[in-house]
């Protein structure tokens, strides 16, 4: 018995064997059939390694209510939003902090005050979120007036105090 025929007949003897063996072609195909092709750099000038290499960009800004309330995600633009004085871009989770209709559309219908602009925390796109997120309220009487003064907050617990201070936690691997 040659080689060949040994390996058939181990592959059709065992069922473990049989299934393996399919799991590996499978995979074989799906590697050889979606080659990988690196992104284009976005300017001309400069090498793909440096493209792919420093694609993430923190910009450096101080922005007041106002200037922030371009950011809301309308039009396609970044989604930023202010929590305990520091400014997250969350433009990545578009269909959690934009504008339109979330991608949770069965809760859009049921909870729609929540969804007062877009996704769950689209109220807060391009606005200072530290007073609904301590209390945990996506509430629009939780944002201030872009046109008044800055929150500063001091009617807060200690309890939400630890919740904005969580929150600030999380943003800031956003």
């Amino acid at each position: 018995m040659g080689l060949p025929s040994s390996l058939f007949h181990n592959l059709t003897s065992n069922p473990v064997n049989w299934a393996l063996f399919t799991t590996l072609v499978c995979l074989l195909l799906m590697l050889r059939s979606t080659p990988y092709t690196p992104p284009a750099p976005e300017h001309p000038g400069i090498s793909r390694f440096l493209a792919i290499s420093h694609s993430n960009v923190v910009e450096l800004r101080n922005y007041t209510p106002k200037q922030l309330l371009e950011f809301d995600g309308s039009n396609n633009k970044k989604i930023l939003f202010a929590v305990n004085g520091k400014v997250v871009d969350v433009t990545r989770g578009r269909s959690f902090y934009g504008p339109g209709k979330s991608d949770l559309n069965f809760l859009y219908h049921i909870f729609n005050h929540i969804f007062e602009k877009g996704g769950m925390y689209g109220n807060f796109a391009g606005r200072d979120a530290s007073r609904g997120l301590a209390k945990n309220s996506f509430d629009l009487s939780m944002l201030s007036d872009p046109e008044g003064p800055i929150d500063k907050l001091e009617d807060l617990d200690e309890e939400e105090w630890q919740s904005l201070r969580d929150w600030a936690a999380f943003m800031e691997n956003k």
